[in-house]
């Protein structure tokens, strides 16, 4: 169910508030990749939450909003103690998650997804298996975070375990979460991570046969290859 606003300013009340323009920026790509969450099928009605840091400014989707009624001013702000400084709708309930990689690295973005593949494997493994060269991207194979109850500080310290050396890690019984240094970088992690768990669980389905897997020493290779991926400067 989505959440209701609270009441509009009334006389003598406060006006909009003044948002700068790099956090407005911010605001409307939060909404875009939350959005793109629903449209590529990695998330379902209210699950799954979305944020990016701005300075010291935490923007997160808000809690119970369908992502087709989320507009950028919907989006809440938050201090890196979870203290709400913008928007009028509580954070998403898993914003102890975000708070915690935010606090512990370098990250200026998060996707938390219910990714159906990716939420089977993590009900079978407690790590991905090295089925494609991408693992790479991820800092390794992804590690599955022991199941802990949404929303609570042992959800997040599992998680942030899991993520030790990582840019993706999978929530048991849950789903996924990734970061990044944009929410592009994130967003991408995440479908590709999801994407790893779909082969996986295709090639492990051939009865009698297993897929083979990359070593430790191909994936430091192909590490090697990534950091020069791409358009350089």
């Amino acid at each position: 169910m989505a959440e209701q606003r609270e009441g509009a300013p009334g006389v003598g009340e406060s006006g909009p508030e003044e948002v700068r323009p790099e956090v407005a920026r911010a605001r409307e790509e939060l909404v875009a990749t939350a959005r793109r969450t629903v449209a590529e099928g990695l998330v379902v009605g209210t699950s799954g939450n979305v944020s990016v840091r701005v300075g010291d400014t935490v923007l997160v989707t808000p809690t119970g909003v369908p992502y087709d009624r989320l507009a950028p001013e919907d989006v809440t702000g938050v201090d890196l103690s979870g203290r709400r400084i913008l928007g009028r709708l509580r954070p998403t309930s898993e914003l102890p998650m975000h708070l915690a990689v935010y606090r512990a690295t370098g990250a200026r973005a998060i996707v938390h997804t219910h990714a159906v593949h990716a939420t089977a494997v993590s009900t079978l493994v407690q790590e991905v298996p090295a089925i494609h060269y991408i693992t790479a991207d991820l800092g390794g194979p992804a590690r599955v975070a022991p199941y802990a109850t949404y929303g609570t500080e042992e959800l997040a310290e599992n998680m942030l375990r899991a993520l030790t050396d990582r840019t993706a890690c999978l929530l048991q019984n849950h789903g996924t979460i990734a970061h990044g240094t944009t929410l592009t970088q994130a967003y991408d992690r995440t479908a590709q991570l999801e994407w790893m768990c779909r082969v996986w669980l295709t090639a492990s389905s051939v009865p009698g046969l297993s897929p083979s897997l990359l070593s430790p020493e191909q994936l430091t290779e192909v590490a090697q290859k990534l950091r020069g991926y791409g358009q350089q400067d």
